[in-house]
């Protein structure tokens, strides 16, 4: 086996391990699985013959994105969960709003790595060469459709959090599922036969989306607190009841493996849809050869 093809695998296994480590809630192992699977992911695209802007552009998103995972693998080692009962009073502001702003923080900042990953990986995208493809529509609609569901669904936290403060925290998480949206609609144009931009741009843009809404989610919850009402203790109460049972955590398994493989398919089809181009030309290249080659030698006897 080359060591190409056995550093995709090896990315492909880490994916797949990361999405059973959360699903059998050990977050820990999922964000040391998903590490792998982008280490081995960059050193694929490091070899691979496609054309170097595209190829260093995807090395720089996938380096990125393996920072952010390393981060939030750092601080997740850092944490200490306790869980207990709310109450009123300086006391409990001070134990609970301090530590949960500054993950907030935390997480704003790897929102940040995210958002320069994706733009990372939309230029090596955007440097690819336009074919004229027809079938460019179909991914703007989609693109546009995906946009609308995304601005409806964040449409809640817009209207009942001050927007000023909402999007000082929430703007990398959004930069990038627009970003992302938009290279979404401009892949029909640069995509690869076997249509793994696309596929692998969708699901990017889910991920970002997903992002954003657990970001705004922690936001507003963290809000609520600092502006406290009964019925926000209420619903932290329930919150914090639903979340210590025991069961497959299949939705965690879900919302990993979107994200590392929409990176996944983005990269490796950029990288095939580099190359494919870059076959075209070279066939372009030996068809003019070859006339020229014709006229030289003149008409045959």
């Amino acid at each position: 086996m080359r060591l190409p093809i056995g550093l995709l695998v090896a990315s492909v296994a880490g994916g797949l391990l990361s999405a059973a480590a959360a699903v059998l809630a050990m977050p820990g192992a999922s964000m040391q699985f998903g590490l792998v699977m982008l280490l081995a992911l960059l050193a694929y695209v490091l070899l691979d013959r496609s054309a170097r802007r595209v190829r260093w552009a995807v090395a720089g998103g996938i380096g990125l994105l393996a920072v952010v995972e390393v981060m939030r693998l750092l601080w997740y080692q850092e944490q200490v969960l306790e869980v207990g009962w709310v109450s009123y009073g300086p006391a409990a502001e001070a134990s609970i709003l301090g530590p949960w702003r500054d993950s907030i923080d935390r997480q704003r900042l790897a929102a940040l790595g995210l958002a320069l990953g994706v733009a990372c990986l939309v230029a090596g995208v955007l440097s690819l060469p336009s074919r004229g493809r027809r079938r460019g529509a179909a991914t703007t609609a989609l693109a546009l459709l995906l946009l609308a569901w995304f601005g409806l669904d964040s449409t809640r936290e817009f209207v009942r959090y001050p927007l000023s403060d909402l999007l000082g925290t929430v703007w990398p998480t959004l930069l990038a599922a627009l970003v992302a949206m938009g290279a979404l609609a401009l892949s029909g144009w640069r995509a690869d036969r076997r249509w793994l931009l696309p596929v692998g741009l969708f699901l990017l843009s889910l991920g970002a989306a997903n992002a954003y809404s657990d970001l705004a989610a922690m936001w507003s919850g963290w809000w609520e607190m600092a502006n406290p009402d009964q019925d926000a203790f209420l619903e932290l109460g329930m919150a914090v009841s639903t979340a210590t049972e025991d069961s497959l955590q299949v939705s965690s398994a879900v919302e990993t493996m979107i994200p590392l493989a929409g990176t996944g398919l983005t990269a490796v089809g950029a990288l095939h849809s580099s190359r494919e181009a870059t076959d075209r030309m070279g066939l372009l290249l030996m068809g003019d050869e070859g006339r020229d080659a014709a006229e030289d030698d003149g008409p045959s006897a």
